[in-house]
């Protein structure tokens, strides 16, 4: 197989982004922004958490966008009691072979989704949390590689605290996007409503047509050209005053990275390049703002006495700093 630097891109991004919308739609009804911000977060190679109340289909966007995009897809419901093992996987002894072999854990996927990530214990969180950062497992001070693309979509719920171990910041900062997934406006509810009384309550993505429409070395050619894309001389500029200013708001305890900034421009240029350009633009920094810092910062206790939000601030910082013509 040819390497992603080699091989030739079968088609841009924008036209992957309109074959796995088709695809989606035979699933989901609404749900355009979180699907693009998915997409966008794929093509940078970065996490996705997935906040929202149950049954809004999180899980299901999921899983439809995996089948979409061809890749092995694996699920494990997060607990209190799941080990860092249960994901990761472990040496097992083989009698007829007289040796520990490694068994590969369900992480081994090119798209895992972590439910209700915050059920589970610190170490179990950082067992998995490793693997996002560094690519690969170690057991029994073997390395193992985790597949390429590979993409952890982690979901959790913002209402029910009990029984959960909320993620720390370090541990938020492994993923791109946080994405807020809400519930449907009246209208596209109705129709969710209206499509799904006439499919079986369990019907999977395979059952209702979902086809893959790529494979993971596509992926991973399409990431490399989301690299070549440029970015203008004056917009790191534009970033560095952007994060500047969550860091002097009085509206937070902690502001946006570097490594936020690093981000927050590799998820501008997988946007132009599913907009179908080869450069980055204010509008597309301005696009990825919100999803790629809302979990870098921490509000002000006294802001949120006051009903203040983070996003109500950063939304504040993103009209008054200038933008560059």
């Amino acid at each position: 197989m040819e390497s992603p630097e080699t091989q030739p891109i079968p088609y841009p991004a924008r036209e992957l982004a309109e074959r796995v919308r088709a695809q989606v739609a035979r699933v989901l009804v609404g749900l355009e922004g979180e699907i693009e911000h998915c997409l966008v977060a794929l093509l940078a190679g970065g996490h996705v958490l997935l906040e929202g109340p149950p049954g809004v289909a999180k899980t299901l966007l999921v899983r439809t966008l995996a089948r979409a995009l061809g890749g092995s897809y694996s699920r494990v419901q997060f607990t209190p009691d799941l080990m860092p093992a249960d994901i990761t996987g472990t040496s097992i002894w083989r009698p007829s072979e007289s040796a520990f072999r490694f068994q590969p854990g369900p992480i081994f996927a090119h798209f895992l989704l972590c439910d209700e990530i915050n059920r589970a214990p610190a170490k179990t969180q950082s067992a998995l949390l490793e693997a996002m950062q560094e690519g690969s497992v170690t057991a029994d001070g073997e390395r193992h590689a985790l597949p390429l693309p590979f993409c952890v979509f982690a979901t959790q719920n913002p209402i029910e605290q009990e029984g959960t171990y909320p993620l720390p910041e370090a541990q938020l900062d492994r993923f791109l996007f946080k994405i807020v997934v809400g519930y449907p406006a009246p209208e596209v509810e109705a129709q969710l409503l209206e499509a799904g009384h006439r499919r079986a309550p369990n019907a999977t993505p395979e059952e209702l047509g979902v086809v893959p429409v790529c494979t993971p070395s596509e992926i991973l050619a399409l990431r490399e050209a989301v690299l070549k894309i440029a970015v203008r001389e004056d917009l790191p500029a534009y970033v560095v005053r952007l994060l500047r200013a969550t860091r002097s708001d009085a509206s937070f305890l902690l502001g946006g990275s570097p490594r936020a900034g690093v981000m927050l421009i590799a998820a501008a240029k997988a946007r132009a390049a599913l907009d179908g350009r080869e450069f980055v633009t204010p509008d597309d920094l301005k696009s990825v703002f919100l999803p790629a810092l809302r979990h870098r910062v921490v509000l002000d206790p006294a802001e949120e006495l006051e009903g203040g939000t983070s996003v109500d601030a950063l939304k504040r910082i993103l009209d008054a700093v200038e933008v560059p013509r």
